[in-house]
């Protein structure tokens, strides 16, 4: 691996030249770090937590307004759930909920299907103001996160989809710390939508995604979170001979929406022998946020005071 392994996080989008076939590609660097090395979840957890980070963001990104893409797999293994967010622009968070003796059980290469056992991915958009959301589950696939995304789009979207997600640690030179790098890379038959991006007549659509989905499988794992592999050198390599159109970057950053406010009315909401029950030794009590492991402290009698307001 290459020297580096910090730098910018974005999502890039690209078109294959002559085809309805377009795609996105993420590195995640600095954020990934950032989110699975405060965690200090088990391994197995922390790559699927960077898989779900990756995904986040190539779903995220294809937004057309401001709002929030959230993605939420729950299943009955010992990582019961999964949660990650996109927030309109490019702000990205994620959490997991595991039982962490039954992880370690597992050993330290356990498969996808032993982690999550049976369960369900939910995507949801959520547009704000009065606008509805949307949501779409799909069963959780045995393979990974990245083929039950596919699914997704190809039962709910009708969209014929390709996903390819890597998480992996990085040391570099004078540097003795891993360093957690995620990456991901998506490519879409545009052309099953219909209306503008219906084919020209005599143009053979399934021979182009065919030959976009051959050589997409041809992704290797490290080419995803190398940081000596840009990501313009990766989609050289794979469509170099039809031609690729490179669109500008989208920078993205962590961020948590969680506030003392937002807290303070949740806590609100318990009964006043809860709140107290809730206190530690010093009379405070204390809540951690799970995406960003802010803690919160608040005297019981400030919580009460605002249950009694509303």
């Amino acid at each position: 691996m290459g020297d580096d392994v910090t730098g910018p996080d974005f999502v890039r989008s690209f078109q294959i030249e002559g085809m309805n076939v377009r795609g996105r590609i993420v590195h995640l660097t600095d954020l990934a770090d950032r989110v699975l090395a405060a965690h200090a979840y088990p391994e197995a957890v922390s790559r699927v937590v960077g898989e779900a980070l990756a995904l986040t963001a190539l779903l995220g990104a294809s937004l057309k307004f401001d709002g929030v893409l959230t993605l939420q797999t729950r299943g009955d293994g010992p990582l019961r759930m999964v949660v990650a967010d996109y927030s309109s622009p490019g702000t990205l968070r994620a959490c997991a909920t595991f039982d962490r003796d039954a992880v370690m059980a597992l050993g330290p290469l356990p498969a996808f299907s032993d982690l999550v056992g049976k369960g369900s991915l939910a995507i949801t958009i959520d547009p704000g103001g009065d606008m509805e959301r949307y949501q779409g589950i799909v069963p959780l696939d045995a393979e990974g996160l990245g083929d039950a995304a596919t699914a997704y789009f190809e039962q709910s979207e009708q969209i014929p989809t390709r996903i390819r997600l890597s998480v992996a640690t990085l040391i570099s030179r004078g540097d003795p710390s891993p360093h957690w790098r995620a990456g991901g890379m998506v490519i879409q038959n545009l052309a099953a939508l219909g209306g503008h991006n219906a084919p020209k007549p005599g143009h053979d659509v399934d021979e182009d995604w065919n030959r976009a989905s051959v050589l997409f499988s041809t992704i290797e794992p490290h080419e995803l979170v190398d940081p000596q592999v840009e990501a313009e050198r990766l989609l050289f390599r794979l469509y170099h001979e039809d031609g690729v159109r490179v669109f500008e970057t989208e920078d993205l950053n962590f961020g948590c929406r969680c506030s003392a406010e937002r807290v303070s009315a949740v806590l609100s909401q318990y009964p006043e022998s809860e709140v107290r029950e809730l206190a530690g030794e010093d009379g405070l009590v204390r809540a951690t946020c799970e995406f960003c492991s802010t803690v919160y402290s608040f005297q019981p009698d400030e919580l009460l005071k605002t249950q009694t307001a509303t």
